[in-house]
């Protein structure tokens, strides 16, 4: 490899790095707007293993905002990034798959929740699947798909 294609794969790995990170933040602020644009027009996403829907990112993007006003309090974690660029014979492709793991600590609402205590009474780990593009506006995800492995809930 080159210089220059060095430098587009290390420039790739962080804008990648960036959407996937910018996925978090706006779960967990309950940004749908900056959730809908990290995405492709045709953008999937697939949340069933957890006990979600599966569908287009605007059919997902409303149950989400909806669902997660049961979590006042969430914390996505998302680690052991594993990034996958297409390879056109020692050059970047326009395609990318991330595998990583996730752990999501959140706080449940309720009626006998003490909004003073901010503390997890509900946390989901598992791994994502995230596929991306490159379009004229950067790297995009064109498909989400959560693999819950365990959760846990205290009172």
């Amino acid at each position: 490899m080159t210089q220059r294609v060095d430098l587009a794969t290390v420039m790739d790995r962080l804008a990648i790095d960036e959407v996937v990170t910018g996925y978090a933040v706006a779960v967990d602020d309950g940004d749908w707007a900056a959730y809908r644009a990290l995405f492709t027009a045709s953008g999937r996403v697939d949340y069933s293993s957890a006990g979600g829907i599966e569908g287009s990112v605007a059919e997902v993007a409303d149950w989400l905002a909806e669902t997660m006003t049961l979590f006042p309090v969430r914390q996505h974690l998302i680690v052991n990034r594993l990034i996958r660029l297409e390879d056109l014979g020692g050059s970047p492709g326009d395609s990318a798959e991330v595998r990583a793991d996730f752990l999501n600590p959140m706080r449940l609402a309720g009626p006998d929740s003490d909004a003073a205590v901010t503390s997890p009474n509900f946390v989901a780990a598992g791994r994502y699947g995230f596929a991306l593009a490159r379009t004229r506006d950067g790297w995009r995800l064109t498909r989400v798909t959560v693999h819950e492995k365990w959760r846990h809930m205290t009172a």
